[in-house]
């Protein structure tokens, strides 16, 4: 590919025409490459996000074999709650923190690092990576939105019912929102740091804003991921409008009339609504991204290729990029992957 690649992804978050879709992956580098796992068994999933050349190596693997429209940075959302004052450790289980933060006096004393001071191990990642990529295709940073880095600061790691994070919310909400602002500040100067070190375009990901009702998703989600956008709009980086910013709640369904006002450039959707639907609920004023089941990557290449039409035709030639509803899962077969991308650049939206 060439640079025409990049064009045709920043083209598709501009809302404009395109005769062919972009295609990019949630989770790009994961357990389900072959040449993922080998760099893992040699290296702890820290150590990798920690050393920019490993990073590097992982984030262009899918690039090189699977032919991707654009890489994702490799890292992990929780990276910068160190640097804030929490430990995370990453066992094969899933990620925790020793000390939960969960009382007034514990979110006061949490900081709003410097990104290029603490994690500048990220940014040199970046740089390498823009590097090796050669403007190949574009390069996305990520962090994790203001809610769901709550609920890992909260919970202590990842939850089935959040009691902790919702005894927060409903019984002392102003610290809620303390805990929420310093972590949409972090977010802000964090995603800043990734475009000024060469990131192309951002996204933010809510993965767990679905356990919210539609009022708490506006009060708590919403309202602090504006935050950022509105930071990240009004900082030198970004205020020329040439780095798209994507913004992804798992579980959007319920709040499609507040989530096309976020100020984002694209909204990812996951697959539990038809991508047809959310277009007509939101309109051409905003992109939209995904929204293939992951699990349909099981399935035989010639389903694969129905599904994948499925979705391009629904969601129409105008702002649109290709991707999973949410991250490739472990036990996919890469050949299977391989043709997913296949069948997004195979579809033409002349309908031929």
């Amino acid at each position: 590919m060439t640079a025409t690649t990049d064009h045709l992804f920043l083209r598709a978050c501009r809302r404009q025409p395109v005769e062919r879709t972009p295609v990019w992956m949630m989770r790009q580098a994961g357990r389900y490459l072959p040449s993922y796992r080998e760099v893992r068994s040699r290296s702890s999933f820290l150590e990798m996000c920690r050393t920019p050349a490993l990073a590097c190596e992982v984030t262009l693997q899918p690039i090189d074999q699977l032919g991707f429209d654009a890489a994702i940075l490799f890292s992990d959302i929780l990276i910068t709650l160190p640097a804030m004052g929490l430990e995370v450790a990453f066992p094969e289980a899933g990620p925790k923190i020793q000390a939960p933060v969960r009382t007034a006096a514990g979110i006061d004393a949490l900081v709003v690092p410097d990104p290029e001071q603490e994690v500048g191990y990220v940014m040199e990642a970046v740089r390498q990576i823009r590097r090796a990529l050669q403007n190949r295709v574009p390069l996305i940073g990520f962090a994790g939105a203001p809610f769901t880095m709550a609920t890992y600061a909260v919970e202590g790691g990842g939850s089935k019912d959040y009691p902790h994070t919702k005894a927060l919310l409903f019984g002392d909400p102003a610290s809620a929102h303390r805990l929420l602002d310093k972590l949409a500040r972090t977010c802000a100067v964090y995603l800043e740091a990734q475009v000024a070190a060469g990131a192309q375009a951002v996204q933010i990901f809510d993965s767990w804003a679905g356990i919210l009702s539609p009022r708490d998703f506006r009060e708590y989600a919403l309202r602090h991921t504006k935050t950022v956008i509105s930071m990240l709009r009004a900082s030198p980086t970004f205020r020329d409008g040439g780095v798209p910013i994507i913004y992804f709640v798992n579980g959007c369904a319920p709040y499609l009339a507040d989530y096309a006002d976020s100020g984002a450039d694209v909204l990812g959707v996951d697959w539990r609504i038809d991508i047809g639907t959310v277009r007509r609920g939101v309109g051409d004023k905003v992109a939209l991204q995904g929204n293939l089941d992951p699990g349909v990557l099981y399935a035989s290449p010639e389903e694969i290729r129905a599904r994948v039409f499925e979705v391009l035709r629904q969601a129409g030639p105008v702002g649109h990029i290709f991707n999973l509803g949410h991250g490739v899962t472990p036990a996919t077969n890469p050949e299977h992957v391989r043709a997913m991308v296949a069948a997004v650049h195979e579809y033409r939206h002349d309908g031929k």
